[in-house]
């Protein structure tokens, strides 16, 4: 968490993340430099050893939101993909610069202009250029790798940010293409990944999409404007429990020493989901990049300035009651206090 868009401090668990994903990528390579079959020398060896390491690393990246979604134990995997996707653009632009100086370096042209104008298509799909579909996932993944800093999602606001970065799908369906054109016409070993690693994907999506779907929406309030939230057991302390209303943001609801407090899911850094984080220091801290805020009045401790809604919450015998009107950011609201 930062006032002037410093880097957020590494964490322990940060550093661990990315030393096991480094590690990892190391040993893929390895095995792959190891395992693999027909490749001509080591320079193209090393070229389908990156090209195929961040193809899978990109499809774990669009993987690890709906599997936190099915399985909450894939969460800290979530927490710090954007350190996955920034890796996953380095390991593409290893592979790109890896073609440039094997198969472009000695022509005639320039090597930009001799990898645009010597595809000409390959294998059974001839007249299909492959090269420039990888160009274009490139310059995506680019693009998002250089914009992952928290000063432009400030800059762009969060709604446009999150829009721009969903252009990872695209970047994804491009590599898709470029190695249906291109790869696999040359390369069959690589059929059994490209396939499962798509149509996986997909699947994926849809059966999240089908089981968030099938979650339960709060119904409408009653006449006294409240809505059933949750029984008073449902909140273990220092956690929350998530209440999703009937078109309107959800609301996480905390127990702190057996007060609740309710505040928005969504944390003002990056829409964060504040309701899988926890208590620490008696401030809500959100689980994607720690940025905290008082139970009582959604404010970020001094000297940061960051708000967010607050809502008012009644005890009707052993049930939560919540008033689903948020309260403008920063507004104080007494904790309830079980009798």
């Amino acid at each position: 968490m930062s006032v002037k868009y410093v880097p957020v401090s590494w964490t322990t668990s940060k550093k661990l993340y990315d030393a096991g994903l480094i590690a990892g990528i190391a040993l893929y390579l390895l095995a792959f430099s190891h395992f693999a079959i027909g490749a001509v020398d080591d320079q193209a060896l090393r070229i389908r050893a990156l090209g195929s390491c961040a193809f899978l690393l990109l499809s774990l990246v669009l993987a690890i939101g709906p599997l936190a979604r099915l399985d909450r134990r894939f969460l800290p995997l979530l927490y710090n993909r954007r350190h996955f996707g920034v890796i996953t653009c380095t390991i593409a632009a290893g592979h790109a610069l890896a073609v440039l100086g094997w198969y472009f370096a000695f022509s005639p042209l320039g090597p930009y202009d001799a990898m645009l104008v010597a595809d000409i298509g390959s294998g059974h799909l001839r007249g299909v250029p492959f090269i420039p579909f990888g160009i274009a996932a490139l310059l995506i993944l680019l693009v998002l790798a250089v914009t992952s800093h928290d000063f432009w999602l400030s800059f762009l606001t969060p709604k446009l940010w999150k829009a721009l970065h969903l252009g990872v799908y695209a970047a994804y369906g491009l590599v898709v293409l470029h190695v249906a054109f291109g790869a696999l016409q040359a390369q069959r070993a690589f059929e059994i990944e490209v396939t499962v690693c798509a149509l996986g994907l997909v699947a994926l999506h849809l059966w999240t999409g089908f089981r968030e779907g099938r979650k339960p929406r709060m119904a409408a309030a009653a006449p006294s404007g409240l809505v059933h939230a949750c029984k008073l057991g449902d909140i273990a302390e220092g956690r929350a429990i998530v209440v999703r209303l009937t078109d309107a943001d959800p609301v996480a609801i905390f127990r702190h020493e057996g007060r609740l407090s309710a505040v928005s899911h969504l944390c003002a850094h990056q829409n964060g989901p504040l309701g899988e984080g926890r208590v620490i220091d008696g401030c809500i801290t959100c689980p994607w990049h720690g940025f905290q805020y008082r139970l009582e009045d959604g404010r970020a401790p001094p000297p940061f300035t960051e708000r967010i809604a607050t809502y008012r919450l009644h005890l009707t015998g052993d049930d939560v009651m919540l008033d689903p009107s948020p309260n403008p950011p920063g507004t104080y609201v007494q904790p309830l206090e079980p009798a």
